[in-house]
């Protein structure tokens, strides 16, 4: 968790602890409620986290994203049946773009995916991706934390597909679905470079679409040309087509993605959870200290003289980071 949360605070501490307990006895509305502690970084959300943290590591994270247009929602919504068809549940976090106005998800709680609202098995919650320009929601990695606690065995993160947010969806997908449609320009084009070395499986959706074939003959073209680190060596990614709006094709991405979860089982070094857990605990010191930093700086004035040299142009911005550091951590 972040900024809002000392820990000194002994009410919250035990709110959050208490709330805790509820999510993990199966009550749905302490989950949502969670989820909103956990969202606006409330001070009982540092406990909240400790206390479901142990009893997390069982579902299966899968990250879907792409371009927008690309028919992501629905075939999120597809899947969801697929999966509880085979009788287990399912979590869904859609993260979308901030409303400017309020902060909060502007798709609000994904309207189009009502033919779930009255199955228990499936907790969908949008989520804001405020206070990270373009990232995943800085709190997404924890909202799956207390789904997974809460005993969802599939969790289904789908996030607008824009700049950073997409690359991010490595930092906490075990599988990652890359969506792209044909006739989006340049069908290949619409994939950045960074997509796919990370994508675990690629969709080509709307594929009763003309150009269906050609997307997915350059997207393997491109495989062999990018991506030849180690974990390609063990998982080549497939290149399924799908028309979401029909259902086809999306039992067989549900087969491919329980492919991948068996590779990754068989052999941890491929699994990416040792580094990103180490990622996630750096992240998480260097926004505390950097929080800490600036809170000291801005009571007791230190940082005064020193921008006063910047705006002098006797120091530069660099320079002046590097004595602010020095001053703080004799």
């Amino acid at each position: 968790m972040h900024s809002g949360s000392t820990g000194h605070d002994a009410h919250a501490v035990e709110h959050g602890r208490e709330l805790a307990k509820r999510v993990l006895s199966g009550d749905w509305r302490s989950l949502a409620r969670a989820i909103t502690v956990i969202e606006n970084d409330e001070a009982a959300a540092d406990a909240l986290a400790a206390a479901l943290y142990p009893k997390t590591g069982h579902a299966h994270v899968i990250g879907i994203t792409g371009p927008p247009g690309s028919g992501k929602s629905t075939i999120v919504d597809v899947l969801v049946k697929v999966i509880r068809d085979q009788g287990m549940t399912v979590g869904v976090v859609a993260v979308d773009p901030s409303s400017p106005f309020t902060g909060g998800a502007v798709l609000g709680d994904r309207v189009r995916m009502q033919r779930h609202a009255g199955d228990a098995g499936v907790f969908i919650r949008s989520m804001a991706s405020r206070k990270q320009a373009g990232g995943l929601a800085p709190a997404t990695r924890d909202v799956i934390r207390a789904l997974d606690a809460f005993g969802r065995d599939v969790i289904i993160v789908e996030t607008v597909g824009v700049g950073q947010v997409e690359l991010d969806i490595m930092k906490v997908a075990d599988t990652v679905v890359v969506v792209t449609v044909p006739g989006l320009g340049d069908g290949v084009q619409t994939i950045k470079a960074g997509l796919l070395e990370i994508a675990d499986i690629f969709v080509v959706n709307m594929a009763d679409r003309p150009g269906a074939n050609q997307s997915v003959s350059d997207l393997k073209i491109m495989l062999t040309l990018g991506g030849a680190e180690e974990r390609r060596r063990r998982w080549k990614p497939p290149v399924i087509q799908t028309v979401a709006t029909a259902g086809t094709g999306i039992a067989e991405l549900w087969e491919r993605i329980l492919e991948h979860r068996r590779v990754l089982q068989a052999d941890e070094r491929m699994g990416r959870s040792h580094d990103r857990l180490r990622a996630e605990v750096v992240e998480a010191v260097q926004h505390r200290v950097g929080t800490i930093v600036s809170e000291q700086m801005s009571r007791n004035g230190s940082m005064e003289p020193v921008l006063a040299a910047v705006l002098r142009r006797e120091l530069d911005p660099r320079t002046a980071a590097s004595t602010i550091i020095a001053q703080h951590f004799k």
